[in-house]
């Protein structure tokens, strides 16, 4: 006699966890998702059409969600505003919001979906996890009713959130996460009243979830990273690549190294915006990952990470960002600076007139130390030695300090700091450091055509960034970028409760 539909879906989930338990590595997946995008109106739509546009996304989800389990992956993000896209207005995304309960009552949608108020999205989700035996890690709408006896509450009489669910292998809804830093446009939800730090634990490590525009705050990226000690964060995101310093892969990649986790990173994917770049980030760096400006499809990436980075025998040590920087005198240069732009961020920029050679530039609190040699310098190419110390953001403003080596667009010093993805010079060697206030400093290195640079450098413990050997591409950028999160303003749209 064959075994029952759900007796055989709990044997195999059970032989997952012990696998799991066994091991001191998982499968990671993410999916970049090109996603369907409905027609743009200020209307709302009904609620019939906005679910068939989902289930045209899902659709696509559910296909890399079966690949990925059938090449044994644990777990599976797929991206911000991956099932219904990003182009509303409050009123027209109303059709495709649910009201997503909390955790902790112990729901399976997938088996019990008439318990809350309907919820074919999440009954989806949580049948694609509990068919596949995987985490789910998805990006949806959350709506709350609300009255007037709370002060917060929108005219409408609702509040909407941009809303991260994970279901696990057995269906069940295991986390909810409103994101609580939006991004300039996002109008069409609302802030959250308190930020959320969302964990939960797994056979293979404790886990974080929040999405795209947090991961450049404290609160709550560097909650769970320092405070809650996760292993592992989930990161659905639709991340716009901005050069030289904020490209999706060249950032992510960073933030997992310089704070020492796991960074399961899967991006919108929408070339006319500039979306694309995903990976699995490791504290060692990328170990895999994806970036495609040219064509209009998705991509599935799989990688082994080891379940608790932190007992790694492999672990980066613990690092002085300042350590090296502040030891030694100034390399000579600072009378020959000159002034360059980076997205409205006045940069201090000193010219690397020779092939070799030691710099030094510093702005504010900040001086950044530079010594390199080129291998092949193209005649018409310039890079410079830039330092940043100061508030980024034309509503949001938040405190940066960026010490980078960078080529600029032409050799007309007036391009340097504007977007450049290719170049043809390589280095011998690079070291740059600088005299960080912070802790939280993240390390990159950018290669032409907006390449990483995997294992083909390192962070001493003093804080300096070197290169392992001769660059094997062309170079675009070096750079420490650091976040003095206690200098940041109050956020000017979030209300109080």
């Amino acid at each position: 006699m064959l075994p029952s539909q759900p007796l055989l879906q709990a044997v195999v989930f059970t032989l997952a966890v012990l696998q799991a338990l066994a091991s001191d590595t998982f499968i990671a997946a993410v999916y970049e998702h090109a996603v369907i995008l409905p027609d743009v109106s200020d209307e709302p739509i009904s609620p019939d059409d906005a679910l068939a546009l989902m289930n045209k996304n899902m659709d696509v989800l559910e296909g890399a969600i079966k690949e990925a389990a059938q090449q044994g992956a644990h777990i599976i993000v797929t991206p911000e505003d991956g099932i219904y896209g990003w182009r509303f207005t409050r009123e027209a995304i109303y059709p495709y919001l649910e009201d997503i309960p909390d955790p902790a009552v112990n729901w399976i949608p997938c088996t019990d979906p008439l318990r809350f108020t309907p919820a074919p999205v999440q009954e989806r989700l949580s049948c694609m996890a509990r068919n596949n035996s995987i985490y789910v890690v998805a990006n949806i709408g959350d709506k709350k009713p609300c009255n007037s006896s709370d002060p917060s509450c929108p005219s409408d009489g609702r509040y909407q959130y941009n809303t991260d669910v994970v279901f696990d292998p057995e269906g069940k809804l295991v986390a909810r996460y409103h994101k609580y830093n939006l991004f300039r446009g996002e109008t069409q939800f609302n802030y959250p009243k308190k930020p959320e730090a969302v964990t939960f634990e797994t056979p293979f490590g404790k886990f974080g979830i929040f999405t795209c525009f947090d991961i450049l705050f404290r609160e709550p990226a560097v909650v769970l990273v320092s405070e809650l000690q996760v292993d592992t964060v989930l990161f659905p995101t639709a991340w716009m690549n901005v050069l030289p310093f904020l490209t999706a892969t060249e950032f992510h990649s960073a933030w997992a190294m310089g704070m020492g986790v796991n960074l399961l990173s899967a991006n919108t994917h929408n070339i006319s915006l500039a979306m694309t770049g995903s990976g699995l980030f490791t504290p060692e760096g990328p170990a895999a990952y994806h970036y495609d400006s040219e064509t209009e499809e998705g991509h599935l990436l799989l990688a082994e990470l080891s379940a608790r980075p932190r007992l790694s025998p492999t672990y980066p040590p613990a690092i002085n960002w300042s350590s090296y920087a502040t030891s030694i005198k100034k390399f000579p240069g600072e009378k020959d600076t000159f002034t360059g732009t980076v997205r409205r961020d006045v940069f201090t920029f000193n010219e690397l007139m020779r092939k070799a050679g030691n710099y030094t530039v510093c702005q504010g609190d900040l001086c950044c130390h530079l010594i390199y040699r080129m291998s092949n310098k193209s005649k018409d190419e310039v890079y410079v030695l830039g330092a940043f110390d100061g508030l980024h953001g034309s509503l949001i403003k938040y405190h940066w300090q960026i010490c980078t080596l960078l080529k600029c667009k032409s050799t007309d010093l007036n391009t340097c700091g504007q977007p450049v993805e290719m170049a043809q010079t390589k280095f011998e060697m690079f070291s740059l450091s600088g005299t960080f206030g912070t802790n939280y400093v993240f390390p990159e290195v950018l290669y032409s055509g907006v390449q990483l640079a995997p294992r083909e450098f390192e962070v001493l413990r003093d804080g300096r960034l070197k290169s392992k050997h001769r660059t094997s591409k062309p170079l675009v950028t070096v750079t420490l970028f650091g976040r003095l999160y206690e200098k940041d303003l109050p956020h000017p749209l979030r209300t109080s409760p």
